[in-house]
């Protein structure tokens, strides 16, 4: 397999310039005709060819999804960069983040409900697992997150958790025309998500700490059986009475 680039690729600089006008162009067609529509029509309104749009996004809408999601998470890291500060503990960080994320979902809310309708159906699993880790992901990292062992998948899961259930609620809440008062409404379904997942954590801790204050079960069975004769396992004449 050669390790160059292939016969007829578009470099690098273009395909993202190509890769973002397709996106603008079909967000306002999502919104209403769905993603593989927006898709086509995104094509036409650029005048790309078919054999072109292949090489920008090649498994079509699915891509084109992807990319929306991750051109959000980018946004993202823009706006915690600007707006997180020092002294700020996780909690009220990853917060602030999600009221950020749902900020710049805002504007494309149709789009967006489309884009989840589109994910949950079976073939598109990989990619809506990829699309709501690459979210989970950069709000960790941002947010100041520099563990490596087990617990920099334990957050993750939980987070993910979280925004996917911020998501859902954020959707299905009809806007009121008052954008501060929806602001506002996410705000509180987000705070109150955090707090029960960090009761859910300090319970986890406690329980750990319990638990490291027990004596090891399988020393405790052994003891056992050597008061009772020998612990062997099952078996004729091992730590039965004679």
């Amino acid at each position: 397999m050669s390790d160059g680039p292939q016969q007829g690729a578009a470099p690098v600089g273009a395909m993202a310039r190509d890769r973002a006008a397709l996106l603008a162009a079909a967000l306002p067609h999502a919104a209403f005709d769905g993603w593989p529509i927006a898709f086509e029509q995104a094509i036409a309104d650029c005048a790309f060819d078919a054999g072109h749009a292949e090489l920008v996004f090649p498994n079509g809408a699915a891509d084109l999804v992807g990319y929306f999601w991750q051109s959000m998470d980018g946004a993202l890291a823009d706006r915690l960069a600007a707006c997180l500060r020092d002294g700020m503990g996780i909690s009220e960080r990853v917060g602030i983040a999600l009221r950020e994320y749902i900020a710049l979902l805002a504007p494309h809310r149709e789009a967006v409900r489309r884009a989840m309708a589109f994910q949950a159906l079976p073939h598109n699993a990989a990619g809506a697992a990829r699309a709501l880790y690459g979210t989970v992901d950069t709000i960790w990292r941002a947010v100041g997150d520099t563990s490596t062992d087990f617990n920099f998948y334990t957050k993750r899961l939980t987070l993910a958790a979280v925004v996917a259930a911020t998501l859902t609620h954020w959707l299905a809440q009809q806007p009121t025309g008052d954008d501060a008062a929806d602001a506002a409404a996410i705000g509180a379904f987000i705070d109150r998500r955090l707090v029960d997942v960090l009761r859910v954590e300090k319970l986890k801790a406690q329980a750990r700490g319990l638990a490291a204050r027990l004596p090891d079960p399988l020393r405790l069975l052994g003891q056992i059986g050597g008061l009772r004769g020998g612990f062997a396992g099952p078996g004729p004449g091992r730590g039965r009475p004679g």
